[in-house]
């Protein structure tokens, strides 16, 4: 009893971390992709520096921080629900090759990712959008048609990996390319181009990935809403993309008064 007692307020003490850390963490994103970017082409001189130098390494620290606990806390409600919990597999699935085929690509699929993005995909958006939906689809498919992952296990897992790309975007990508451009923009010198681009391109993977992952959480708990295949995971992720653009759109008509 007292066991009991102990792993259920372990379990929900992480729940609370985990929802607070990704509040702050996701509405920093927001913040960044539908507030700032706007924003920034509207100032300039010493306000845009003031913005860069006082505002942004405060932002930042928030930011980061917000998704390294939301990350930490999501991976040990994996290991205690799903991995020890037993709500990982279907009947006919196990710890075998597939299923950790899978997990690498759920926690090692960033460097692949990574990799595509660092290349001339990254120069259409058109042909990235098609070859990311294709890719997830193919995850889909090893995490429930391979490896026999329960409808829970792999739709929290779809949401375990955005959230691991996009955790790895902030600490890899876009941190390290603010610790130059910050720099930079306070010497009175213009920031590395690549480096701005770099980090606002995966700023805004990060925000198309949001939506989905959300999803994700929300409908790990249920057995109903597409249960029956997980191609309506796959359309669920494709309509939030189609809403983050349509929030993008929204975000570059806003006006100040």
């Amino acid at each position: 009893m007292e066991n009991n007692f102990v792993m259920d307020l372990f379990s929900i003490l992480l729940r609370w971390v985990h929802v607070v850390a990704g509040i702050m963490w996701i509405g920093l994103l927001y913040w960044f992709n539908f507030i700032n970017a706007p924003f920034q082409g509207k100032i300039e001189g010493d306000t845009k520096k003031a913005v860069a130098v006082e505002m942004f390494p405060r932002t930042l620290y928030w930011f980061r921080w917000g998704a390294m606990y939301t990350w930490v806390t999501g991976l040990l409600m994996l290991l205690t629900t799903f991995y020890m919990g037993g709500l990982m597999f279907d009947m006919d699935g196990g710890w075998g090759l597939p299923s950790f085929v899978g997990l690498a690509v759920v926690f090692l699929g960033f460097f692949v990712y990574d990799w595509l993005y660092k290349g001339p995909l990254s120069k259409n958006d058109m042909i990235a959008t098609a070859i990311s939906a294709v890719l997830v689809a193919g995850a889909l498919w090893i995490f429930e048609g391979w490896a026999g992952w329960s409808y829970r296990g792999y739709v929290i897992h779809l949401g375990a990996m955005f959230g691991t790309f996009m955790m790895m975007n902030v600490w890899m990508v876009i941190w390290p390319a603010q610790k130059k451009i910050i720099p930079a923009i306070k010497a009175g010198e213009a920031p590395d181009a690549a480096l701005l681009a770099r980090a606002g391109m995966r700023s805004k993977h990060n925000t198309y990935m949001s939506v989905p992952l959300v999803w994700t959480m929300l409908n790990a708990h249920s057995t109903t809403v597409g249960a029956d295949s997980r191609y309506i995971l796959w359309g669920v992720v494709l309509v939030g993309w189609f809403i983050v653009s349509l929030m993008y759109k929204k975000s570059a008509k806003v006006e100040g008064m």
